[in-house]
């Protein structure tokens, strides 16, 4: 049973460098590893937009001419399009060379770094004033608003990179091709629109921290001892665990910010020089009403082998990070 009581406030902590290096090593581990899925992803559900909207769904490669499957059609792409996340790594490796399953990582790094020191900052900071204060007696009801708290700080910061690693991610293209097309979309609806998608990316991210830290916190507060560090086996097992139900749960959330970031330099439909964009809500009800439930949960599988082993990895390298430095600390303590 999980325990309610008031949250032991915990008496050690780590400088700030050292929860730097604690949080940015899990956060490079994590894109290195995860940004195949992360590709794989969007791609399963950029495809799914295409033919959402009654449109061609286009295919380019060093290899071949361009070639078009339109709906209703009798043109025939030379391959069928993506069937899943196996099928979909083979075919993006196959035709667009195995780099490009790794499309979008050096934004991905370069928000990696400030994204998860930010994140876990503002998460452990807001926890500790929280417990200190007695503001709120549950542990599932401080990890839930310290969560919300730090997921909303780091994605306001980092969405406008966010949305450009999500359009590298939808088609092979060039930086020069992104430049290009982030300067349109900056002349036609000024800087605003580096934020594109900051709303729908926040219906999917804040509930997901709120899910993943009440998951987790509470199956701490379960099996580990109060001021005591956890150990690697359940920081993997918990980190998975909260992963998995937060992704699922917030999943038609994430195929909405996919849809809404991938228009960016699209010409969709235009009235006086702006695209016109559908709000999160609206996306969401054209979704179910054309393709039902399955519409919704697109890419489900590579964002669950993603974000399980992602959220697995970040927890358990910043807790181990975390265990050293204070370790170390008090044995310097202890001469």
């Amino acid at each position: 049973m999980i325990r309610m009581s008031t949250p032991v406030v915990p008496n050690r902590d780590i400088s700030t460098g050292q929860r730097v290096i604690a949080s940015s090593s899990g956060a490079v581990a994590t894109a290195l590893f995860m940004t195949p899925f992360d590709v794989v992803k969007v791609r399963l559900q950029s495809q799914q937009k295409a033919l959402l909207h009654n449109r061609c769904l286009t295919y380019c490669n060093v290899l071949v001419e361009q070639v078009c499957v339109c709906p209703g059609g009798d043109r025939l792409w030379h391959q069928a399009p993506l069937k899943g996340t196996t099928d979909a790594l083979v075919k993006i490796a196959r035709h667009e060379g195995v780099g490009s399953l790794w499309s979008g990582l050096p934004p991905t790094l370069l928000m990696a770094v400030p994204a998860t020191v930010i994140y876990f900052a503002t998460y452990e900071t807001i926890k500790y004033r929280i417990q200190r204060n007695k503001l709120i007696e549950s542990t599932v009801g401080c990890a839930v608003t310290a969560g919300a708290a730090a997921r909303l700080a780091t994605v306001t910061a980092i969405s406008p990179l966010e949305m450009c690693r999500t359009k590298l991610q939808s088609q092979k293209m060039s930086y020069g091709q992104l430049i290009r097309a982030v300067q349109e979309m900056v002349q036609a609806r000024g800087v605003r629109s580096l934020y594109l998608g900051l709303s729908s990316t926040l219906l999917r991210d804040v509930p997901f921290s709120c899910l993943y830290w009440a998951c987790y916190e509470s199956l701490k507060a379960t099996f580990v001892p109060p001021d005591s560090d956890p150990p690697l086996k359940f920081c993997i097992s918990a980190g998975a665990m909260g992963g998995t139900v937060a992704a699922i749960v917030t999943l038609p959330f994430d195929v909405v910010k996919t849809h809404r970031q991938i228009e960016l330099g699209e010409k969709l439909s235009q009235a006086h020089g702006r695209i016109l964009i559908s709000n999160p809500l609206a996306m969401l009800g054209d979704i179910y009403q054309k393709q039902g439930i399955p519409g919704l949960f697109a890419g489900m599988v590579p964002r669950i082998v993603k974000t399980a082993p992602a959220c697995a990895i970040m927890i358990s390298t910043y807790e181990m990070f975390k265990s050293y430095f204070l370790s170390k600390r008090e044995e310097l303590d202890g001469y």
